[in-house]
């Protein structure tokens, strides 16, 4: 029957697209002191805090990040975007111990339309701060659609560069905020791959 045929499309066609937002490709991990992509996607911001207490960045009408980064000296902010074609699993950026997990319930702005205003940052989050030779955070940001923030790591556990940590469904944000220290390798404009692309270098 039509009706039935119709059914089974739309329940096939839902599958293989989770199953396409599910996928996890392996990658080759950076060795060295480097610090790794913790996302697909293409780098949006690339941008010195003013103030890390309350990570106010003095551009746009939504300068205002609600987060803080007091424990990381003179941060710089890299902000990723992902599309809906993207892989969606976050890895660690480098090897260190997870000080702190969390998380934050929020708005659902659209993470790709609002990147540029930094509007994103009023949404659902999770952060997730790891310490090592440098200390940096790693924010998971929720989307219009990306409403499922999954974390895979907790407070103290020793993680290794290039080690999954997390996923967000859908098309979604994730921030990375390390030291002025890092010498960065990578600019606004530039796709990465989550453990493989480098984003700088610990001096």
């Amino acid at each position: 029957m039509l009706w039935l045929d119709i059914i089974i499309g739309i329940i096939l066609t839902f599958i293989l697209f989770r199953l396409w937002f599910q996928r996890n490709p392996s990658r080759t991990i950076s060795k060295g002191n480097t610090i790794v992509a913790p996302a697909d996607g293409r780098i949006v911001r690339v941008v010195k805090v003013n103030d890390p207490g309350k990570l106010r960045i003095d551009k746009g009408t939504f300068g205002r990040i609600k987060t803080a980064c007091t424990g990381i000296k003179n941060p710089v902010l890299i902000t990723i975007v992902m599309t809906m074609l993207n892989v969606h699993w976050q890895r660690a950026p480098f090897s260190g111990t997870v000080a702190k997990v969390s998380y934050k319930e929020g708005k659902f702005h659209n993470a790709v339309r609002n990147a540029e205003s930094m509007k994103v940052f009023e949404n659902e989050k999770n952060e997730i701060v790891v310490n090592g030779k440098i200390n940096a955070k790693v924010i998971q940001i929720a989307g219009v659609l990306a409403r499922r923030i999954k974390c895979f790591v907790k407070k103290n556990q020793k993680i290794n560069k290039g080690q999954i940590i997390g996923l967000i469904t859908f098309g979604s944000q994730v921030a990375l905020i390390v030291p002025e220290t890092v010498k960065l390798k990578v600019k606004e404009g530039q796709r990465v791959r989550a453990g493989e692309t480098i984003i700088g270098e610990i001096k």
